[in-house]
This record gives structure tokens, sequence and C-alpha cells, in this order.
């Protein structure tokens, strides 16, 4: 039965908010804690924690490690729905949600926290071959890539084979791009190392592209060097300011050069989802809704949008980066002053973000941490690293099991969740 037409659900307006993420989650567990009556709608039925992504990539984690179902989030608050299914549209004259599949569900106010997807800058047809990191699918499909290389590298006579099997391209020096070259190179030469016999995968070829000058573009040049050189010790080939010209099946093509690789990740760019084609309005080059400085859409009576999508600038001037914590930020303002606007007309106040720092792991005990003036490498920001995003998981189980397997993982190098996807063959 859709919301619109539950007799038993809670009188007054109802909020539809769609996507599960970070933003949309935090929206409805303030607008739940209020009595207010909402509805998340999400192609997925489970929030995911998107920064440890790489690390289910990479077999260090499951994927249930760094999910948890959505009913199960929002079941302390009754009067907040869950609806698994797929946005399509809106139609604001009759101010509906239009859905695959469903029927379309009216709201009163409307909440838009649906995030962003993998840019390839108009080369579309890259996707196939170089995946991006937005999805569990996405994290099972680049593990899966990764260890089946390894597993044919093995039963491989052909020595020039064997080298392109072993070899692993990552596009992309922003955060997930060194988490991910500096995660793969210490899988192939920490724990699959002693698991094959026939191949040596600690002389597997590890190499990070970037078309600027520096990783970390967003760190200061002394973090940047720095990792830089911890990747380096790690035995990643790092190649920056080369563009990409070109990736096909099995290859990498990148300042004239050809680069034959087994498994080719793409991290070099996101962009919006299409909610600014639901709302007819203009977006920016990736694809951000400009918004007020409470969230809300200029024009649009009663409908907000945040996280990814939101273009706003902070107190520097700059837009705000596409971070958890800014959507998780957003998201917990705008479930509280909605819910202090419908109860009681409490005009909605002006967004300010509060910059906790940036973060991204290099190594098994290698990191960067900027935080204002604040600045940390090595042991001490791997360790502010752990803590943070254990903090951030969502649900208490989840914090235990991955800490466990962290200090597991360090303490023995190993790897668990080296399993191969069932659609294995398909990767041929």
């Amino acid at each position: 039965m859709s919301p619109e037409t539950n007799a038993e659900e809670p009188a007054g307006e109802h909020v539809v908010i769609a996507g599960g993420g970070f933003g949309g989650i935090e929206v409805a567990k303030a607008l739940g804690a209020a009595g207010i009556r909402a509805t998340v709608v999400d192609r997925q039925n489970h929030h995911l924690f998107q920064p440890l992504l790489y690390q289910v990539a990479t077999a260090a984690l499951s994927p249930a490690d760094i999910a948890e179902p959505i009913r199960r989030i929002l079941r302390p608050y009754p009067s907040t729905d869950v609806l698994f299914a797929e946005v399509i549209g809106i139609d604001k004259q009759t101010r509906t949600v239009l859905l695959k599949g469903h029927a379309p569900i009216r709201f009163d106010r409307l909440v838009i926290a649906t995030g962003s997807r993998p840019s390839y800058f108009g080369n579309d047809d890259w996707e196939k071959c170089a995946p991006g990191l937005k999805t569990i699918d996405d994290a099972r499909r680049l593990r899966t890539r990764l260890l089946l290389a390894f597993e044919r590298a093995e039963i491989c006579d052909d020595p020039v084979e064997q080298h392109r099997l072993m070899t692993s391209v990552v596009i992309g020096a922003g955060p997930t791009g060194v988490e991910m070259a500096g995660s793969i190179a210490e899988l192939a030469r920490y724990t699959l190392a002693r698991d094959f016999r026939k191949i040596k995968p600690n002389l597997a070829r590890t190499i990070l592209i970037e078309a600027g000058p520096r990783a970390l573009p967003a760190f200061t040049p002394k973090m940047s060097k720095y990792t830089e050189k911890a990747l380096h010790d790690l035995g990643v080939e790092i190649r920056m300011g080369q563009k990409v010209e070109r990736i096909s099946d099995g290859s990498v093509t990148v300042a004239g050069e050809t680069i034959e690789a087994g498994t080719i990740v793409w991290a070099a760019g996101v962009k919006a989802t299409d909610a600014s084609g639901w709302l007819e309005v203009e977006p920016d080059r990736a694809g951000r809704i400009a918004v007020n400085p409470d969230l809300s859409v200029p024009g649009l009576d009663r409908i907000y949008v945040l996280g990814d999508l939101a273009l706003l600038n902070g107190e520097d001037g700059q837009p705000l980066p596409g971070l958890a914590q800014v959507a998780k930020q957003q998201g917990q303002f705008l479930g509280k002053a909605l819910a202090a606007n419908i109860r009681s007309g409490t005009p909605l106040p002006p967004f300010q973000f509060h910059n906790r720092g940036n973060v991204a792991i290099i190594g098994r005990h290698a990191a960067v941490f900027e935080a204002g003036r604040l600045r940390l490498k090595g042991w001490p920001a791997w360790f502010a690293w752990a803590v943070v995003h254990v903090y951030l998981l969502v649900g208490f189980q989840h914090r235990v099991i991955v800490s466990l397997q962290w200090i597991w993982r360090y303490l023995t190098y190993d790897r668990g969740a080296r399993l191969v996807a069932e659609d294995a063959n398909e990767q041929k």
C-alpha cells in the first residue's frame, strides 16, 4: 500500500526522501525522531558506507560488513516508511515522485539525496573496461576481476600474458585512487604472495595514473609528496601529469603508451545523478544543483537537495566537496530544521559546515590527515582514520566486526574475503 493511502500513518505533512545514503538517512532519522511522516525511496534496500568500498574490492572486508538494511536503521521510527523502488522522475505540478514499476507517490516536501556516479568525461564506453567504485556490485565486480586475474596467471604458460594479468591500473589519484592502489599493492605483496605456487604475486605491477601534477590535490603539497613516497615504497608505479587517452578491454593508453593490464579501476571523477533533469533546472558541469543556504532549490516550493547533488559554497567561497561528512551534516541539519518548521513554523536557518578534516589511507600503517592546522601522517593518521571510520559505521555489530578484522589483518597480513563472485565465467 502506498504511503498516501495508508490510513494508520501519522497525519500532517508527508516528506519524501529520495536516496538512502548518508544525507537521506540522517534526514529520515531526524524526522522519525520528531514523529514526522516520511518515506525513504531507494533502488537499493541497504545503506552503504561508501568510504570502505575499496576494502571490499580488495578482499579486506565483505559487503555485509559495510552495509545495513535501510529498514533496520529506521526500525525505531514508526512514522518513517521505506520504499524499495527507483525514482525516474518528478512531477512538480502534481507534487509526485515517479517510480519505475510502481504508482507515483505524493509529497508535501521533497528531499533529493541520490548522490553521484562515476564520470568518464564523455567516454562512457570506458565504463565496461574500467569500472568505478560506487556500489557493492562495483566492488564485487572489481574484486572478481582482480582475484580472477591472478588465478588465470597461475595456470597460464605465457610469461607475457602472466605479466599482463598481474598488472593493475588505477586511474585517478584522489583518495579513492590512492586507497585502491595501496590496497591492491598490499594484497599482492603480502597476501597473495603466500597462496600461489607458480606465479610470484609480489612481483605484480600496480600503476597509479593521474592527469594532474600530484596525488591527493585536496591536501597540502607536503602531504601529497608523503603519499607518493609511501605508495612508491609499496611498489606502486606513479605517473603524474599523464592523461588517459584510451581504455579498451585489457589495456590503457596514456601519454602515447599502451599498458596491458588484467585489472583497470576508474577513480578519476564523479558526476551527480540525473536529479537536475527531474527538476528541470540547469546544473553545473558536474551535474550539481545550486541551492539556497537552507538547502532548498531556488524557485521550487519545499524541495531540497543535499549531498553530492548540492552546489553550495562553504566559508572559503569554494563549493563544498562531495564527502560523506558533508552529506551527513547536511542531512542532520535539514532533518532537524524541517521537523521544527513543520511542527512550529520555525524558519529554516542557513546550513553551516564544520570540517572534521580530510583523511586518506595509503597502506598498512600509512595515511594522511588534515584538519585545519593539524597535520598527521604515518601511523597517527592511520589510527585516526580507523577510529573515524569505525565510529561512522552504522550499527554496533559492524563496528565490532570491522575492528576485529582490521586487527587480524594487521597482525597476519591475511584477508578473508577472497571469494571469486559467482559470475566469474562472465568476466572472461
